[in-house]
C-alpha cells in the first residue's frame, strides 16, 4: 500500500467536466461515477480510504454539480464523454465503479471502449425498469411534471437532506458540499439526463449488456434498498464470471451508509 502522506489532492476541470483527483500520483487508477442528481462529492466518505492506494478520479457527470451542461444527455454520449476525459487525462484502464444509474454509464463505457475498463463495480444499480420500488411522494413532486421546474429553484438543504435519507437505511451524515454540488444542477439538465437513464434501461436490462461485452462486474447491493428490489441483484449472476455481494442494513446510498464496506468491496474487486 502507497504511503498516504503521498497522496495529492486537487480540484480541476477538463473539457468542461469537474474531477477531484486524489491519492499517490503513481496508484491504479480508480474512477467513480455518481448517480442521478448527485455529484462526485457523494464518494467523499470513501475517498480517504480508497486514496491510500489508488488514484482516485472522482467526475461530476456533464450537467451535474460543477460540470458543465453538455446536451444530449443519452447514456452513449455520456459515456463517450468520459472516454474523452480519460484519453485526455491518460488515464489507463481503471477500475471503474458506478453507484446507481451512474453503473449505466459505467457499463456503456465497457461497450463502447473496454480498454478504458480494468474491471467493473456496480453499486446499486438496477439491472432493469421492473426492479424499480416505488418512491416517496414527495420526491416523485420534485423530480417530475409539471411541478418539478417550480420548486426545483425553491430547494432548500432541509429538503435535499430529507430526499437522501429517503432511500437510505441508516442514518446518514450527508456531506454539506455534496449539498452544494447538488444544488448547482440545473433542472432541465436533471430531467434530461434522467429520461437518457430510463431509455437505457427500457431498451435492455443491463445483464444482457454485459454479457455481450465480457465484463465481469462485482454488483454490490444493500439489503434494505428502497430504490431498487435487493433481490434483484441476483439477475446479474447471469453474466459470466459476475460477483454479487451485499451490504446487510444498507440502503441505496451505500458510500454514505456503510463506507468502511463499500471501500473495502471495492479495493478487493478483481
Amino acid at each position: 500500500m502507497s504511503d498516504p502522506r503521498t497522496r495529492d489532492r486537487r480540484d480541476r476541470v477538463v473539457a468542461g467536466i469537474h474531477l477531484v483527483v486524489d491519492g499517490p500520483p503513481d496508484a491504479p487508477p480508480l474512477l467513480l461515477l455518481h448517480g442521478s442528481g448527485a455529484t462526485a462529492a457523494s464518494w467523499s466518505p470513501t475517498v480517504p480510504t480508497l486514496a491510500a492506494s489508488r488514484r482516485v478520479l472522482a467526475i461530476d457527470l456533464p450537467g451535474c454539480g460543477r460540470s458543465a451542461p453538455a446536451p444530449p444527455y443519452d447514456v452513449p454520449a455520456q459515456a463517450d464523454r468520459v472516454a474523452a476525459l480519460l484519453d485526455e487525462l491518460g488515464v489507463a484502464a481503471p477500475r471503474v465503479v458506478g453507484h446507481s444509474s451512474g453503473g449505466y454509464v459505467a457499463t456503456e463505457l465497457a461497450v463502447r471502449r473496454p480498454d478504458l475498463v480494468g474491471s467493473l463495480v456496480l453499486l446499486s444499480t438496477g439491472p432493469a425498469p421492473d426492479a424499480m420500488l416505488p418512491e416517496a411522494a414527495a420526491v416523485r413532486v420534485l423530480m417530475g411534471r409539471p411541478f418539478g421546474p417550480l420548486l426545483w429553484p425553491l430547494r432548500t438543504t432541509g429538503m435535499l437532506r430529507r430526499g437522501i435519507r429517503s432511500v437510505t437505511a441508516r442514518p446518514v451524515v450527508v456531506p454539506d458540499a455534496f449539498l452544494a454540488d447538488v444544488r448547482r444542477t440545473r433542472y432541465r439538465d436533471f430531467r434530461q439526463i434522467m429520461d437518457g437513464y430510463a431509455a437505457y434501461l427500457a431498451e435492455r436490462p443491463l445483464p444482457d449488456r454485459l454479457s455481450a461485452t465480457g465484463a465481469a462486474p462485482l454488483v454490490v447491493f444493500g439489503d434494505a434498498d428502497p430504490r431498487w428490489n435487493p433481490a434483484s441483484a441476483r439477475r446479474y449472476e447471469a453474466v459470466p464470471g459476475a460477483r454479487v455481494e451485499y451490504l446487510a442494513g444498507v440502503g441505496h446510498v451505500a458510500m454514505l451508509e456503510d463506507p468502511g464496506g463499500v471501500s473495502r468491496l471495492i479495493l478487493d474487486a478483481a
